[in-house]
């Protein structure tokens, strides 16, 4: 049995040459057989082993599935690059597809087994022959000695998954969780289940997403080196700006950064010229860059540990700002610094986003967009502020770009704050260019400023502090890159 994916395309298509035996005979033969060496052992792989012996604890006697996932089509038979469930990689730091860990109750405890696929080598007539998994097509992977060695966990081969679960599922009073939406043919292995099993199901991934919420010190390191290599993406946009003519070229500019310093973008980057900013996941890029505009940059660089990073800068694509484009800004960063006072431990999850509406609704009672007081626009049953700011201020950042997302609310949205926490700060004003409740000459001004922030023990660390935020420090920054390049 493989899980391989069954909605893939056939491994052989219309188009593709005939294999004579003569020829497949012939592949088979001088090869050098030289040993293949084993890798070495991950980096940090006792923080793997640590997550995964939380999973067992919470979840003594059952049998528990958690799939990597399979590649997904993009058109036809070509494939998006593979990236791993997030939960699997939390737990156990594969990248490659169709893998499947399995936690097996042995004990006061669990066996941990990785399943993937195994690796013949030449002696197989797919390593030519499968377009979808042979070497010669998709270059070299991981066999099952290898993987044992490379993820220190025992590894077994896809193969011995089905065998190993039914005698598991066939034990007196067997239970199985299986972590659901990354592979159907695995979750076929298991059968209907209980009656509960929906039940249960979902409340492995919230335990998961749950888990997630407290970074420990090797997903802080992961997130600050993701920032590191996002700000040289944003200096290489500032670089640019002086000549570029579309927000595809800046697009492509911070995408060449992500690719040569990480695995990818951690999501599709906004870059958002003029009135595009006030879409707030513009992500067609399509606009041209104009001097007097404002260029919103939301952006982030997935490392090679799958942590992203998200940041967002506003910058004047001229070096200035205008006096109208100043006055937006300077209420933004204002209500982003009365956030950010708010980020430590024990305070709820929404008091920055709640100090920031009120900096923001007093700053646009200031402007005289407020069609009444500020005091009055912050009550709960109007709130009309958010007819400009759109958006709450946070969300947590890790392997997700919005993490932890099947976390419960009240641990998470109507929880407290917590040391080791990562969440983003990212208060914005937008006003649209057909809102006659807006002055015209703010009309078409979108402003966001974003970074990511760690909950310390004593209060919160900027991991983004390097990007300059304010408006005085955004025009040196870009006058500083414009000099050195």
């Amino acid at each position: 049995m493989s899980t391989f994916d069954a909605s893939k395309a056939p491994a052989r298509n219309a188009y593709d040459a005939d294999v004579p035996p003569n020829l497949l005979n012939f592949m088979l033969r001088s090869w050098n057989p030289k040993a293949r060496k084993l890798p070495r052992v991950m980096p940090n792989a006792a923080s793997f082993l640590k997550r995964r012996n939380g999973l067992s604890r919470r979840f003594p006697g059952e049998v528990l599935v958690i799939p990597s996932g399979h590649r997904k089509v993009r058109a036809n038979d070509t494939y998006y690059a593979f990236r791993p469930g997030t939960d699997f990689y939390y737990l156990a730091g594969a990248f490659e597809p169709d893998c499947v860990l399995v936690l097996l109750p042995r004990g006061n405890g669990h066996e941990q087994l990785l399943f993937v696929e195994p690796n013949p080598g030449k002696t197989d007539a797919t390593f030519f022959t499968d377009r979808n998994k042979g070497e010669l097509w998709e270059g070299y992977r991981l066999g099952v000695p290898e993987s044992e060695v490379r993820y220190a966990i025992t590894s077994r081969g896809l193969t011995e998954l089905d065998s190993t679960l039914q005698a598991a599922l066939a034990l007196p009073n067997a239970r199985a969780r299986v972590l659901r939406g990354l592979s159907a043919a695995t979750e076929s292995l298991l059968g209907e289940g209980t009656k509960d099993q929906p039940e249960r199901d979902a409340e492995l991934a919230t335990f998961l997403s749950e888990m997630r919420l407290i970074k420990d010190a090797d997903e802080v390191q992961a997130l600050q080196s993701a920032v590191t290599a996002t700000k040289r993406g944003f200096e290489d946009v500032i670089s640019r700006l002086k000549s570029a003519n579309s927000e595809r070229e800046l697009e492509g500019v911070f995408w060449t950064r992500a690719r040569m310093e990480g695995n990818e973008v951690g999501y599709s980057s906004i870059v958002a010229s003029g009135s595009h900013a006030c879409t707030l996941h513009w992500k067609k890029n399509d606009g041209a860059i104009r001097k007097g505009d404002l260029l919103l940059l939301d952006a982030g660089i997935e490392g090679n540990s799958l942590y992203t990073a998200d940041i967002t800068r506003t910058f004047p694509i001229s070096g200035r700002f205008t006096s109208e484009q100043r006055a937006v800004y300077d209420i933004v960063f204002e209500a982003q610094r009365a956030a950010l006072r708010l980020v430590r431990p024990g305070n709820d999850f929404m008091a920055p986003n709640r100090a920031a509406m009120a900096v923001i609704a007093h700053g646009l009672e200031r402007l005289g967009i407020l069609p009444m007081p500020a005091k009055e626009a912050l009550k709960e049953e109007n709130q009309f502020y958010r007819r400009y700011s759109l958006h709450n201020v946070s969300h947590m950042l890790g392997l997700d770009v919005h993490d932890c997302a099947q976390a419960r609310a009240q641990n998470y949205k109507y929880g407290k704050l917590e040391a080791g926490m990562v969440l983003t700060v990212e208060p914005g004003l937008y006003f649209q260019t057909d809102d006659l409740t807006v002055p015209a000459k703010y009309r078409g001004i979108g402003v966001r400023i974003e970074d990511d922030v760690l909950v310390t023990p004593k209060g919160h660390r900027v991991l983004s502090a390097s990007l300059p935020r304010d408006a005085e420090g955004v025009q040196d920054w870009m006058r500083q890159v414009w000099r050195r390049r």
